[in-house]
C-alpha cells in the first residue's frame, strides 16, 4: 500500500512539473515580424501546397522578407516556424494562443500584425498579392511598430532633464 502512494505521489509531482506553461512564439516575433500561420490538417492539404509554391517564386519570397513576415505552419499537432520544428509545448501553446477551432475540410490563414493582433483569418485559399495589400495597407503606427526598448532610468539624485555641472577639484589637506 505504502509503495502504491509513493508511486502516485511521484506521478504527480512529475506531472505538475512537465506541465509549465511555455510562451508562445508568437509573443517573440511581437514588434520584429508579422506572422503568416497556416493551420492545416494534412501536409498535402491545396491551401498549404499553393502557399509553399508561390513562396518559391523568388519575387514573392523577397515581398514576403520585405514586409518582416515569417510563415508557421501547424499541421496536426506538429509545428514550424519558417520550415524548422517547433518543440511541442511551443506548437500547442502557438495553437492555444491562436484558437483556431475545428479544421474540417479546407486549411484556415490566419496573418498576425506586428502588434500581436489578427489582422486577416480566412479559410481555404489565399492569394499571397491581397495579403501584401492589406500589409501595405496598414496604418503607418502598425507598420512602424518595434519592440519595446529598455528605458534607463535617471541617476539617483538628479533631476531628469539638467545637466550635470562639473564640481571644483579637491585638494588635499596638509597637517
Amino acid at each position: 500500500m505504502f509503495i502504491r502512494l509513493l508511486i502516485l505521489a511521484s506521478v504527480l509531482v512529475t506531472g505538475t512539473a512537465q506541465a509549465v506553461e511555455v510562451p508562445s512564439p508568437l509573443e517573440q516575433d511581437r514588434g520584429k515580424f508579422r506572422p503568416l500561420v497556416i493551420v492545416a490538417r494534412a501536409e498535402a492539404d491545396p491551401t498549404l501546397v499553393n502557399l509553399k509554391k508561390a513562396l518559391e517564386d523568388p519575387a514573392n519570397k523577397q515581398a514576403f522578407d520585405q514586409r518582416n513576415m515569417v510563415l508557421y505552419t501547424i499541421v496536426g499537432i506538429t509545428g514550424k516556424r519558417d520550415g524548422k520544428d517547433l518543440e511541442p509545448q511551443s506548437t500547442m501553446s502557438l495553437i492555444r494562443g491562436l484558437k483556431p477551432g475545428m479544421i474540417i475540410d479546407q486549411a484556415k490563414v490566419i496573418l498576425i500584425g506586428k502588434d500581436g493582433e489578427k489582422k486577416v483569418e480566412t479559410v481555404g485559399d489565399v492569394d499571397l498579392a491581397e495579403l501584401f495589400k492589406t500589409i501595405d495597407a496598414l496604418p503607418v503606427a502598425e507598420k512602424e511598430t518595434q519592440a519595446p526598448v529598455a528605458v534607463e532610468p535617471p541617476a539617483k539624485g538628479r533631476a531628469a532633464g539638467k545637466s550635470v555641472k562639473p564640481g571644483k577639484a579637491v585638494q588635499a589637506l596638509d597637517d
